[in-house]
């Protein structure tokens, strides 16, 4: 059962604004000129990244009016993504110090921090009032949440009548055991992978009806696949991407998580719900 403590740590990089900096200046721009779509590379953390935040908050129903939730909102680069594209205020909260810390300034810097706005704190006790938002969403974060239940309580909580909340998470899809370190956990202890019943359940003791689920496996092969020749391509990384968040066993994590999908051990997939 993962620890909240050890789940912070294990994101926490020491000098992130330092090397997101580094690899804006390697595009050639400065933070008072980067873009939404420069920091994508990087803010995504999530199978499919940016292709996958279009496909999954796409079906959210986010409009301007709207007051949306960000569980586990790491960087806040889906946040932001939102903000921008939809026009919402989103608000954000993630257990790692350093990524709030960095999603502020990086808002900053896109002039988009008077719509998002991020916050420290636990999914598990919300610090919001009751009936706050009128959308939720989560992207590969249940992963490190052993508790669905009390998580999807939890968001059923701060969510007004008829709301809607969207996973996407890397949900159990056969048998057997996973190869680690993945880039939500460096051993078992730290991962809380549960099949798609399981977060089912959960939603429905929260007052939530499933409204649509779809299982990712073909669309992450093939966005790896596509990575993986990129990266082949130009030689090595590109300066912005997910290495830095993830650090120099970047290629161990990648290529576990690769093989363990391809092995129909896990798959992303998202799942949508309303309240009530």
């Amino acid at each position: 059962m993962p620890d909240q403590s050890e789940v912070s740590g294990h994101y926490t990089h020491g000098d992130l604004v330092a090397a997101i900096r580094k690899g804006i200046e390697s595009l050639g721009k400065q933070v008072g000129s980067v873009t939404v779509d420069d920091l994508a590379p990087v803010d995504e953390f999530h199978i499919g990244g940016r292709q996958a935040s279009e496909d999954f908050l796409g079906q959210l129903e986010l409009t301007p009016d709207k007051n949306v939730l960000d569980v586990g909102c790491g960087l806040g680069g889906a946040a932001r993504f939102a903000a921008n594209r939809y026009g919402c205020h989103v608000t954000g909260i993630d257990l790692t110090p350093e990524y709030v810390e960095t999603g502020k300034t990086v808002c900053g810097w896109l002039g988009l921090a008077d719509r998002v706005s991020l916050h420290l704190g636990s999914a598990l006790e919300l610090p919001f009032a009751a009936a706050s938002f009128d959308r939720a969403y989560m992207l590969h974060v249940g992963m490190n949440i052993s508790d669905k239940a009390k998580l999807c309580a939890e968001v059923g909580r701060v969510l007004k009548g008829d709301g809607i909340f969207g996973i996407y998470d890397v949900m159990q899809t056969g048998e057997g055991e996973l190869t680690f370190p993945v880039p939500w956990a460096t051993t078992a202890s730290s991962s809380a992978v549960a099949p798609p019943a399981v977060y089912r359940e959960a939603l429905q003791k929260a007052g939530f009806t499933v409204i649509a689920e779809r299982n990712r496996r073909d669309f992450a092969l093939e966005f790896f696949d596509r990575l993986r020749a990129r990266t082949a391509a130009a030689g090595g990384p590109p300066p912005l991407g997910l290495h830095i968040l993830m650090g120099r066993n970047t290629p161990d994590k990648v290529q576990n998580m690769i093989a363990n999908i391809a092995a129909g051990r896990i798959a992303p997939v998202e799942i949508i719900a309303r309240k009530g």
